[in-house]
């Protein structure tokens, strides 16, 4: 009967990730382009939650308080999309080790500053470590060598992030990637290991500060601001 029960749940789950992409505004100028949410996706969701953030959920959503940003380090759309796709995490051992739950983000911008949804904005997604229960992630195509990140790019972060911080009264942190270890040891960082991390470089202090220049002043911070 457990077993029942909980897999009637996690096709509620999904049937309801099926609404909220038909609710979003048409007029943000967001192309919807889902990646897979089924039940593989949510179970493991659940598991990580509960084994990497120590965190009790009975369905994979968070309550946003922040958002982060980040570059894909692949040079198209089509490859970043489908990294991001499967619901089981394909090759990198490092983060096998911690959960087979594939990498996730909630919007992808293309080169061309295009921005697609991947996943509905309160859902669970794993793309930082410590801080996933509560992040919204944008994932941007490109990385620091060949692909570089575009104005183009830049101004679609500026208009999303506007965008969300007037939605989402809660989220006090925008914060680029490579930044998400300044959190480590405050009450927001939540991770079970305290060993594990991973050196990050994306999408580096000149695009994050670009991005605060157009930010309202004193809305967000980029460090964590409250007693450890």
């Amino acid at each position: 009967m457990k077993v029942q029960f909980f897999v009637g749940r996690l096709i509620v789950l999904a049937a309801i990730s099926i609404g909220m992409f038909q609710c979003t505004p048409v007029n943000r100028k967001i192309v919807q382009k889902p990646i897979i949410w089924d039940s593989t996706r949510i179970q493991l969701s659940l598991q990580y939650l509960h084994e990497r953030h120590g965190l009790e959920a009975d369905s994979p959503f968070i309550t946003p308080r922040m958002v982060v940003v980040h570059w894909t380090a692949i040079p198209t759309f089509e490859g970043s999309y489908q990294a991001f796709y499967p619901s089981i995490l394909p090759g990198r051992p490092l983060l096998q080790s911690a959960s087979a739950l594939n990498v996730g983000i909630h919007f992808l911008v293309d080169q061309d500053g295009t921005i697609y949804q991947l996943l509905p904005e309160k859902y669970f997604a794993r793309h930082v470590i410590g801080l996933n229960y509560c992040a919204l992630g944008i994932e941007n195509v490109g990385d620091n060598a060949g692909h570089p990140l575009t104005k183009a790019q830049l101004k679609a972060n500026i208009r999303l992030i506007r965008y969300l911080i007037k939605k989402y009264p809660d989220i006090e942190y925008v914060i680029g990637h490579h930044e998400y270890r300044t959190f480590a040891g405050t009450p927001l960082y939540r991770e079970t290991n305290p060993d594990y991390f991973t050196e990050k470089i994306d999408p580096g202090d000149p695009f994050m500060e670009a991005i605060y220049r157009h930010l309202p002043v004193n809305r967000v911070k980029r460090r964590y601001q409250g007693t450890p």
